[in-house]
Parts: structure tokens; sequence; C-alpha cells
């Protein structure tokens, strides 16, 4: 063998060995998310993480980062994009910048029971899988965050009330922009984990937020009234860039994705009871539950419903809106039917 062939065979050896070392070396799919460790979501991404570890002998394994390490669900978005995140556990604000169609699901006043979100998301559930895959992304599992209430430092019982508040505003959130500007409230754009410090200096005195969240992340130390009228139920779910699924085996997708539907059922059940638990919570921390008058009901309601049709084509089509009002509208036929039959 010549002296020029024994340098390149030795390069080729070297590096054959490192391809079979690369190839035994642990997956870690890295996913960013806003909840804090030792809450309930965090809990349960942790099981699901040792679920995964162990159905594939240690080589696959979640990372999770989590309590906004990795910014707001913009930034975590971003992240997703530029490959420095393989995935995130993100609400449907975060969702909203990679797929904005999903956002019908939480349009203003609309769902006024966990069994009718459950029904809707159900029937749309393939579509809008497809529709993150068309984005490049694979929903692993979806994940409820609960629903949303108005906390603040002053009871709000009527329209006029809200006026009287500094109202946070998430500023990546179109849904929260529409329905400030319908309402004629200046908020205050600023991303989640700017909320706390903005309590804490007073820049803003309410927030609109769900029970366990408003817990979780601390709001409530800053303040004391929830009003008793949900606006909606907030959403979420985990997501994975289908270039970070695809460098697994098909074997070691078939887990994750079996586990991820084990984790969603996990989250779906629980969250439930949590939020009612974090009210309970609230309540002996010293939360006032403010009692919402059906007229104050009544008064958001036909100032909300416009925006529905407002937000077709930036965020959603017209179909897939009265497609949405439909199910709702059968569902609650349904109930109707079934009540009168006992």
């Amino acid at each position: 063998m010549s002296r020029v062939a024994k340098p390149a065979l030795a390069v080729a050896v070297a590096l054959f060995a490192v391809s079979i070392a690369r190839a035994d070396e642990p997956r870690t799919l890295k996913l960013a998310t806003l909840a804090p460790e030792g809450t309930l979501w965090m809990n349960l991404f942790h099981e699901f993480d040792r679920a995964v570890q162990e159905r594939t002998n240690g080589a696959v394994r979640i990372k999770f980062y989590s309590g906004g390490a990795s910014g707001d669900e913009r930034d975590m978005v971003r992240k997703m994009r530029l490959g420095q995140l393989g995935g995130a556990a993100v609400t449907s604000i975060g969702l909203g910048l990679i797929q904005p169609e999903v956002r019908v699901l939480e349009v203003p006043l609309l769902m006024q029971s966990w069994e009718e979100l459950d029904y809707v998301r159900a029937q749309l559930d393939r579509e809008l899988r497809k529709k993150f895959e068309d984005k490049g992304y694979v929903l692993l599992n979806w994940g409820d965050v609960g629903p949303i209430h108005l906390f603040s430092n002053i009871p709000v019982r009527s329209r006029a009330d809200l006026d009287k508040t500094k109202m946070w505003e998430w500023a990546d959130d179109p849904i929260s922009r529409a329905l400030f500007a319908k309402l004629k409230l200046r908020g205050v754009p600023l991303g989640a984990p700017d909320v706390l410090p903005s309590l804490s200096t007073g820049m803003i005195d309410a927030a609109f937020g769900t029970p366990l969240a408003v817990l979780a992340l601390q709001w409530h130390t800053k303040l004391h009234d929830m009003t008793a009228l949900h606006f909606g139920y907030a959403l979420g779910a985990t997501v994975v860039t289908k270039k970070e699924m695809d460098k697994l085996t098909p074997e070691q997708q078939r887990i994750v994705l079996e586990e991820a539907r084990v984790l969603e059922k996990k989250l779906l059940a629980q969250v439930r009871g949590e939020n009612d638990r974090a009210v309970a919570t609230l309540k002996k921390g010293g939360l006032t539950i403010i009692e919402a008058p059906a007229t104050m009901r009544a008064e958001l309601t036909a100032l909300v419903a416009p925006i529905r049709a407002e937000l077709e084509g930036a965020l959603y089509s017209h179909e897939l809106r009265a497609r949405v009002e439909k199910l709702v509208a059968d569902y609650r036929g349904t109930v109707t039917q079934a009540s009168g039959a006992r």
C-alpha cells in the first residue's frame, strides 16, 4: 500500500468509528415551555420523558427548558425555525404563530363548556394536525390551560369597570388586540414573562388568565379579584419540528407519538381538576370571586361576537369559522334533546 493510501485509509476508519459512536449516542429532543418547574404541566412532561427513555432503552430523551428560560413563545417559535430548539409545549399563542387557524377554537365567548371544546376539537383533530404538518411541525399532543378569567385589583361587574383597569395585553395575541379594540380598552402590550414584574411596579393591575396559570406564575400575589365570567378556554399543545422528528428511527417516532397520546389524556383530565383546585387555593389565600351579572355577559357577547368575522383571513377562513359555530350548535342541540328525553 502506498504512503498516500495509508493516511487516507486511517481517516476513513476514524470517520467510520465516529459515525458508529454517534449512532449509539442518545438523541435528545430539546423542548421549551413557559410552565415553571413543580407545576402539574412540568410533572407530566417529566413523566413523558421517563416513559420515552424507558421504552427506547435510553436512546431518546426529552429535555425541557422550563419557566420561560428560552424566552416568550415568540422566541421559542423563532428558535425552532432556526434549529436551536427541537420543539415546545406552548399555549395557543405560540401555536398561532405557527398555524394561525388553530385560534378558531379560542374566539371569545363561543365555547361555554369543556364538553363543547372536546367535541369540536375531536371533529377537527386530524385536520388541524395536518395543517401543522404542512408547516413543518408534528403536533404531539393537545394540552388544556384552563378557563380564561379576568384577574384584577378592582371588582369588575360591568363593561364600564373594565375602563378603570390597566390591563395586560399579550403582545403576540391578535385575538386580544381585536378584543381590546372592540371594547375600547387601552391594553399594555407585554410578553408573558414580563407580567409579574409589571404587576409589581404597577404598570398593569389586571390580566386575563386561567386560575392554574395565575397560581403557577405567581400573578395571584399581585391580584386579588377574579371575575366569575369566563371568556373562553385556553388551550395549548406540544409540537416538534418535522426535521427533528425525522432524526429518530421509525420505531422511536412511534414510541414518542404513543407516549405523547398518553401525556395528552393525562393533561386533559388533570388540568381541569387542578383549575378547580387552584380556585379554591386562591380563595383561601384571599382572592375574591366577583360574580358577573347576566347583563354584563349579554353586553359583552353582543360587543364581542363580530370579532369572529373580523378575524377571518388574518387567522382562519370563513368556512372554518362557520364549521366551528355549527359544531357548537349541533352539540348544544344534542344535549338539549338528551335532556328533554329524560
